[in-house]
């Protein structure tokens, strides 16, 4: 009986990432299972206050700008702040963007710089190659320091694009600190509901596989495009 049960913990596990059937001595967990939650939170503690490599920025020609978080300790106790870009954010966008795009691509660190490390060099070249498929124009793509989802408003007051979408990384868990999400949004601007946002969540090499979710997004913001609609408006 003890050993059918074990077998049946086993392929109840293999079902999920989750800690389930967790072991203990006596009223004290297994010292594996402790080590094991030390490391995956230590994970996660890294990918919330690490930051996404230059060299990767450079190498898929992302410039940079900052949103009115001053730093980590900042942008984790004022979240308002990273839904707002600097004056100098601003300028730099006017001056250095091309306007009115069918599709604008941000890239923003968020919660989990180790997701953008872990998933873009995949994620952006596909889903350009998926929008070209579409005929669709992609405006200068860029990255964001310090962002939360609503910068888009600020973004897309500026640049005017008919959809944008925002890769950010996701606040990290104790199953994965590498996931990533893909916001998007038709006619991004000040005054936007959260219900006009769509997301493509989990995208991580354990959830949505990256390659599968650019092709996925394309797709979706295609059907934006066409329907001149978002969220939950848009029917796919």
């Amino acid at each position: 009986m003890k050993n059918e049960k074990e077998q049946l913990l086993a392929r109840l596990k293999g079902f999920t990432p989750a800690r389930i059937g967790v072991g203990r001595t006596g009223t004290r967990p297994l010292t594996s299972d402790v080590l094991a939650f030390r490391t995956d939170h230590a994970a996660a503690v890294d990918a919330v206050y690490g930051e996404v490599d230059c060299e990767l920025l450079e190498d898929l020609e992302l410039f940079s700008i900052d949103t009115k978080s001053t730093s980590k300790e900042h942008y984790l106790k004022f979240p308002d702040q990273g839904r707002l870009l600097s004056e100098l954010a601003k300028e730099q966008l006017k001056r250095n963007c091309r306007k009115q795009p069918d599709v604008q691509i941000v890239v923003s660190d968020g919660l989990s710089a180790n997701a953008i490390e872990a998933n873009i060099r995949d994620v952006y070249p596909a889903l350009v190659d998926s929008l070209d498929s579409y005929d669709l124009s992609v405006g200068t793509s860029f990255f964001v320091k310090g962002g939360r989802v609503a910068c888009m408003d600020d973004i897309g007051d500026i640049l005017a694009p008919k959809t944008l979408v925002l890769l950010i990384g996701e606040r990290p868990g104790l199953v994965s600190a590498e996931s990533m999400s893909a916001y998007m949004c038709y006619q991004p601007q000040k005054g936007k509901k959260e219900s006009d946002r769509m997301v493509i969540s989990n995208i991580h090499r354990g959830g949505t596989p990256p390659l599968e979710a650019a092709a996925h997004i394309g797709t979706i913001i295609y059907q934006m495009i066409q329907q001149q609609t978002s969220g939950v408006h848009l029917v796919i």
